[in-house]
């Protein structure tokens, strides 16, 4: 299993519903979360299932639980029900576009729906971090690509082209 790069177009598609949780599904989910972990420049925090090829319905998002421990958690069949007024500023990078960040204005807040890896449906409000990742999850499901946005917003885009001394990215801004 590896991560498709733009511009394949795979990543394009919609992806369709998830009928039921099998164990191969299952399987397939602890192979993304492991695709996942080994990004670590950039720390991979998300992977939809069409980033690897797949066609169903579903994406895996490193966050914290309850006691504060960083864990994947696995939305399948995830919607967005409703979005704040409030937005904020993100910079906002993505694994199969390596190398390039955009400033993406989103809603700081969405009531979401999906199911647990046990079947479950699960309602709920994310803000934050959380909100914002699972936007950009959620847009891969759709067949959209942060860069959408950045050329919606004409947002700022920057490529990373070096690392300074102490090792941290050093970014040149890109006309688009």
């Amino acid at each position: 299993m590896q991560v498709i790069i733009a511009p394949d177009q795979k990543l394009r598609f919609k992806t369709t519903l998830v009928k039921k949780v099998t164990p191969k599904l299952l399987e397939t989910l602890k192979e993304m979360e492991e695709l996942a972990k080994t990004y670590l420049d950039p720390e991979g925090v998300g992977l939809a299932a069409n980033q690897v090829g797949l066609t169903e319905q579903f994406f895996v998002a490193k966050l914290e639980d309850s006691k504060g421990k960083e864990v994947f958690k696995a939305y399948f069949n995830p919607k967005i029900i409703s979005y704040s007024k409030t937005t904020k500023l993100f910079f906002e990078g993505c694994l199969s576009i390596p190398d390039y960040y955009g400033e993406i204005t989103r809603p700081s807040a969405v009531e979401v729906s999906y199911m647990d890896k046990y079947g479950k449906g699960i309602k709920e409000k994310l803000t934050g971090f959380p909100a914002w990742v699972f936007q950009h999850e959620y847009d891969h499901l759709q067949g959209k690509l942060f860069m959408d946005l950045v050329l919606s917003q004409k947002a700022k885009l920057f490529k990373v082209v070096g690392k300074d001394r102490a090792g941290a990215d050093i970014f040149e801004e890109v006309g688009i």
